[in-house]
């Protein structure tokens, strides 16, 4: 089927009501080069298991929310703030100048109630990519898609899919945050006094690992795990083609909840992570840590059916997820639990993963060990040693072939996010590789995996846990460039 009769087919799926019953998560909102997208902060109501919830979205006037843009135009976005508490979006996966990144106060102040912002700046970074709060409102789902197409891949025959994954809660961050240390603290970089104010509360449990030696996993049980917004009691159910190509492209939003991403008998490949394209890797279970994305494409059968797609929550039995259901196919009830707990994310699948196109071959010019520790017993988290504000900044100077010598000492694992720049996996507990470019990359405990990038955009660089407490109680440092 060419692309016009792909369309077609689409089009008509969805004027007999055969398509999902919500509107798409993201739709294109800058249509014309030189156009401006806007994004309002604001408070949204969720019917999560039959209870009304207060949670935060990033909607645009129509009512979508997320962004989608082709590279090679630039970023136009006037971000506006229609909370009652202050906020910053960071745009996660894009390579902004310094001073458009979204952290607070890395040099940007969080934008007050009623404020806007106008970013503007080359947009030359293609693929799944995604924007959040840079403050505990992440957990209020304060998030959505930001989705920039290849103009080279214009004419591919397939049909996209963007699913953001999230981990929910009743309970305000900040409730959650003092049941893991045993008091409330400030996020880094600002003070979080009122950043919870939009948030509900309920029944939830935070609860701890057993701290010490024991390989802790899930430090936090939450009431409910998402998919574009929706439990496995009401999926998301995308009507595909028979016979067609699709490509997912999945984002894990989740503040603490790495998933094994699951496609059953459908299969599929991998083709891309955080944006950036990889040598396929054929498969039907990939990892996939917060903060990071994944694509992958995949076939429909010829025959008419559905089939999930499911989030299998690491270290325990919960999971989410969508369909992928053809025209006549009848949809069957999922359950929201699996019959065994899923294991916990490793590094075999980042040890396969090839870049489709990797660095220069170049010698580092500077290496920097990063170490990775803390425990459940106090819920502090440092890097080198040191939390968030004891320690100077990673030194680099522009031009320089940079290495991160990662290594996790602590007993839980870490999703290691650079603001700034892309780097390429060089090392997998010692072994050299030429592995995925990425901006976030997963470290298992007792683990060791280097990163390398080219110094190229001059700025002071946040670099931090994605499990979000991780980070609020330490786990970050900045990259800064000197002269």
């Amino acid at each position: 089927m060419n692309p016009i009769s792909r369309r077609q087919f689409l089009a008509s799926a969805a004027a007999c009501g055969l398509a999902s019953a919500v509107p798409p998560l993201i739709v294109s909102s800058a249509s014309a080069a030189g156009s401006r997208s806007l994004l309002r902060a604001e408070t949204r109501i969720l019917d999560i298991g039959g209870r009304a919830a207060t949670v935060l979205g990033l909607v645009q006037p129509g009512g979508a929310q997320g962004l989608s843009l082709t590279a090679g135009q630039d970023f136009q976005v006037r971000l506006e703030n229609a909370l009652d508490a202050p906020t910053l979006i960071h745009w996660h996966g894009l390579i902004p100048p310094f001073g458009q990144d979204g952290v607070p106060d890395l040099p940007q102040p969080l934008l007050k109630p009623g404020e806007g912002f106008d970013y503007a700046f080359p947009l030359d970074t293609p693929g799944t990519h995604w924007m959040h709060a840079h403050t505990l409102q992440e957990q209020q789902l304060l998030a959505a898609p930001l989705i920039v197409s290849d103009p080279e891949e214009a004419g591919l025959d397939e049909q996209e899919i963007v699913v953001l994954l999230h981990d929910f809660s009743f309970k305000a961050p900040e409730e959650l945050l003092a049941g893991l240390t045993g008091t409330s603290a400030p996020m880094p970089g600002h003070d979080m006094s009122g950043m919870g104010a939009n948030g509900g509360h309920g029944a939830s449990s935070g609860g701890h690992g057993s701290g010490g030696m024991a390989m802790d996993i899930n430090d936090i049980e939450y009431d409910a795990y998402l998919a574009n917004d929706r439990t496995l009691d009401d999926p998301e159910v995308f009507r595909v083609e028979a016979n067609g190509s699709v490509r997912l492209r999945l984002i894990n939003g989740a503040t603490a909840t790495a998933f094994w991403i699951d496609t059953g008998s459908l299969g599929g490949e991998a083709i891309a992570v955080d944006g950036n394209a990889v040598a396929p890797v054929r498969g039907s279970r990939f990892p996939l840590g917060m903060g990071q994305r994944l694509d992958i494409r995949l076939r429909v059968p010829k025959e008419e059916g559905a089939w999930p797609v499911l989030a299998l929550r690491e270290g325990a039995v919960q999971q989410t997820g969508f369909l992928l259901a053809t025209r006549q196919a009848a949809v069957r009830r999922v359950a929201p639990t699996g019959e065994a707990a899923a294991a916990p994310l490793d590094l075999s699948f980042e040890a396969g993963l090839r870049a489709a196109a990797p660095l220069p071959d170049r010698r580092a010019d500077r290496n920097h060990p990063v170490l990775l520790g803390g425990n459940m017993e106090g819920y502090v988290w440092t890097i080198n040693g040191k939390a968030w504000g004891e320690h100077q900044a990673l030194q680099i100077r522009e031009g320089e072939r940079v290495e991160l010598v990662m290594r996790n000492a602590s007993m839980m694992a870490h999703p290691m996010h650079l603001h700034g720049h892309h780097f390429q996996v060089v090392a997998v507990n010692g072994r050299r590789i030429g592995g995925a470019r990425r901006d976030t990359v997963w470290l298992p405990p007792q683990a060791e995996v280097t990163v390398a990038f080219d110094a190229s955009n001059p700025g002071t660089w946040a670099f931090h846990c994605h499990q979000l407490y991780h980070m609020a109680t330490g786990m970050m440092i900045v990259v800064e460039y000197v002269s």
